[in-house]
């Protein structure tokens, strides 16, 4: 009978052992990866390196912000533009949106702060998206000017969202702040 209960609680203890080990494998697991987007408006290619950056460092995918309608390629005329279309509330027609943008976890959106806040192909994205329930990651770039009221409009324009902390880099320096962004969006995620 002793050998009984003795091989009784080996079985036991083999089969609880292995349960436990499954659990704590479990537990130890890696969390899924999470589906990033990195989506920016560029206009004079600023906004688009950090977006490179940010990609390098953290993966995803790219997505570039376009007005259905160009702005102008002289940087007074496409000044003129953006301040009366900011003034007015005015948001361009996009050429496009991502295709399943319910897919993804994580949604990086970067502008360059035109007047500032964000520029109005940003702003139609933020609005024509939902992104409730996501982890939205802000970065700006600009030319002197800083962050002004881009993030604030940005996290006014993603209700239900985690809206992180915003990357803000001086267009002038972007090309050379790789690190730098790399360590800022790493740790944002």
């Amino acid at each position: 009978m002793k050998k009984g209960m003795i091989g009784a609680l080996a079985a036991l203890t083999a089969l609880t052992g292995g349960v436990c080990a499954q659990d704590a494998a479990a537990d130890s697991a890696p969390p899924a990866a999470k589906k990033i987007l990195i989506a920016y408006y560029s206009w004079g290619g600023n906004t688009r390196t950090m977006a490179e950056s940010i990609q390098k460092a953290v993966g995803g995918d790219l997505f570039e912000i376009r007005p259905a309608t160009p702005y102008p390629t002289g940087y007074q005329a496409c000044v003129d533009q953006a301040k009366k279309e900011i003034n007015e509330g005015f948001m361009p027609a996009l050429a496009a949106m991502p295709e399943n943008l319910a897919a993804y976890d994580v949604v990086f959106v970067g502008s360059p702060n035109w007047w500032g806040t964000i520029a109005p192909p940003v702003r139609r994205f933020l609005t024509d998206s939902d992104l409730k329930g996501k982890t939205v990651v802000p970065f700006f770039t600009h030319g002197g000017g800083g962050v002004q009221r881009c993030e604030r409009d940005t996290k006014a324009l993603c209700p239900g969202s985690d809206v992180r902390k915003a990357g803000v880099y001086s267009g002038s320096r972007i090309r050379t702040a790789g690190e730098s962004v790399a360590q800022w969006a790493k740790g944002s995620l």
